[in-house]
Order: C-alpha cells, then sequence, then structure tokens
C-alpha cells in the first residue's frame, strides 16, 4: 500500500471538509466529488500497479475521517449550510438531540460505502490506464 500517496490525495477530502462547512452549497457538492473521484482513480491507476481496489478504498477512509471532524468542529456552520444532513436524525429519536454523536456514527459507514466506490472505480480505471509502476518484462 502506497500510504504516501493515499496521505497525498486525502487533501482534497480536507479542503472538502472545510469547503462544505461554509463555501460549498448542499446542491453542488457532489460536482465536485465527481471531479475528485475521478482524478484520484486516474492517479491510483498511474501510480499503484498492485491493490488499486485497496487504495481508492483507504483513500475514501482517510477523507471520512477529515470530513466527520470538520463537520463535527463546526456543525453549527454546516448545519445551516446543509439542512438536510442537519435533519437526517430528527427521526432517531436517542440520537434526534445528538447530532454531533449521529455524524461521528455515521460518517465511517459513508466513507465506507464511497470508498467501495472509489475502489471499485479505481479498479476500472486501472484496467484501461498503464501504470507507471508495471514491470517492465
Amino acid at each position: 500500500m502506497n500510504w504516501k500517496l493515499i496521505l497525498q490525495m486525502s487533501l482534497f477530502g480536507l479542503i472538502m471538509a472545510f469547503g462544505t462547512v461554509s463555501l460549498i452549497p448542499e446542491r453542488t457538492e457532489f460536482i465536485y466529488w465527481v471531479v475528485i473521484f475521478v482524478f484520484c482513480a486516474f492517479v491510483i491507476a498511474k501510480q499503484c500497479a498492485t491493490k488499486q481496489f485497496l487504495h481508492g478504498f483507504w483513500l475514501s477512509m482517510v477523507n471520512s475521517v477529515w470530513i466527520t471532524f470538520a463537520h463535527i468542529y463546526f456543525y453549527k456552520t454546516y448545519a445551516a449550510k446543509h439542512p438536510n444532513v442537519a435533519s437526517m436524525g430528527a427521526n432517531m429519536h436517542f440520537l434526534a438531540s445528538h447530532p454531533r454523536l449521529l455524524m461521528l456514527i455515521l460518517c465511517p459507514v459513508f466513507g465506507a460505502v464511497f470508498g467501495l466506490f472509489q475502489g471499485l472505480f479505481a479498479l476500472l480505471v486501472s484496467r484501461f490506464v498503464k501504470s507507471i509502476n508495471t514491470p517492465v518484462a
């Protein structure tokens, strides 16, 4: 595993974590994520000769750490810009009054789900893009 590459690419997640708190509206956030997913899949495909799926998966898991902590720390600002996310826990009676705890529980789950997509996409792209680390026969 190339953890240096994963940590470097996770800086996009860190930027998005702070960007979604106050700058990026909820309705356009997915566009930024799609661009980041595509870019990261190509970087993984070019830089990693093996384990592309795991690199994509762990990238999303590291991103979920950045996002979770930024959204929990700046919850009031984040909730004001993302009302759908803020109302997500309203039906969960024991967590309705603890939205930060709900984020702490759900963000790693979302990270794993998006990690499956990022990993599969990186694996798919790697089938079409030749890795620069491919051994020469």
